[in-house]
């Protein structure tokens, strides 16, 4: 029934305001067919709760333990269906809020739902006071902020900063996990000063966030000698940004790259220590402009 429902409700909004963005939130389940093709004609996005659930089992010597359950292979199904489709989707997460969750267990699920190419991941509880819960069972004080400043980095360098198109790229280039590195991007964020407390992502223009992206990435490919990789990730952060920049302003923008944005833009061009080797550099002027089917670019 639910997707019934809402299924005639995206088809309503497709009959009458097509264009005017809209979120729907839909459980996994929902996601089907005929929901996909219904989306496909709106300006939308889908946000789905990443959900589970807590068994306690017997454990040694009787112990009790708790074990986090949720169905991988249905989400990872329900996503290439959605990224195939081509509709817009997220995922809606929470951390340490349940007694049985774990810092450990948000990890995973984090790597995880990153590993789904989703356009953004959104978490309640960053909106609620200090965003971090109290502590359970089985999560500490300690802990529970650790989860929160992971939550915020995931927010602020990946859904603000519009990384989806080369997140997954960059962390296979340093050879981390995503949550490695995103708690690597959020004690970087303390140290320097634009962590939860102190920067209002939301509120940031994305070329702030763009630059505080290079930055950290440039120490990050520093830090695991990787320095010949680095202008390649530049230019392809910088073209993606100009991309998502023009889709909402539908302004020209100039910028300036080390490899030809052909190449930059090909599937090649994922495994970038690959792409590096095999690639020429090849100074560009590009032209970013919004074009009949979307954003696109010519070499000047």
């Amino acid at each position: 029934m639910a997707n019934n429902a809402l299924i005639n409700k995206i088809k309503a909004k497709a009959e009458n305001n097509p264009d005017e963005y809209e979120d729907f939130e839909l459980a996994i389940d929902d996601v089907s067919k005929e929901l996909l093709n219904a989306a496909q004609s709106v300006c939308c996005s889908l946000d789905i709760p990443l959900t589970y659930e807590i068994k306690e089992i017997s454990g040694e010597n009787g112990l009790k333990k708790n074990l986090l359950l949720f169905d991988k292979k249905k989400y990872a199904r329900k996503a290439a269906a959605l990224n195939d489709s081509g509709v817009v989707f997220g995922f809606v997460m929470d951390y340490c809020e349940k007694n049985g969750d774990s810092l450990r267990s948000f990890r995973d699920r984090l790597d995880f739902a990153l590993s789904l190419y989703p356009n953004h991941i959104f978490f309640p509880q960053l909106e609620k006071g200090t965003g971090a819960p109290k502590p359970t069972g089985t999560t500490n004080s300690i802990d529970a902020q650790t989860a929160r400043d992971l939550a915020f980095a995931a927010s602020v360098f990946y859904t603000y900063g519009r990384a989806v198109p080369w997140f997954l790229s960059v962390i296979k280039a340093l050879k981390m996990s995503s949550t490695a590195f995103l708690a690597d991007f959020a004690e970087w964020q303390r140290v320097d000063n634009c962590d939860f407390s102190r920067f209002d992502a939301a509120g940031a223009e994305h070329e702030e966030i763009e630059k505080m992206q290079l930055v950290f990435l440039k120490q990050k490919f520093e830090e695991k000698h990787k320095e010949p990789i680095f202008p390649a990730v530049e230019d392809i952060v910088r073209l993606n940004g100009a991309f998502s920049r023009t889709v909402s302003d539908d302004e020209e923008r100039i910028i300036e790259t080390t490899y030809n944005p052909d190449d930059l833009l090909s599937p090649e061009a994922f495994d970038l220590a690959r792409f590096v080797e095999s690639s020429v550099m090849q100074s560009c002027q590009v032209a970013i402009f919004a074009g009949e089917d979307g954003p696109d670019y010519k070499i000047l």
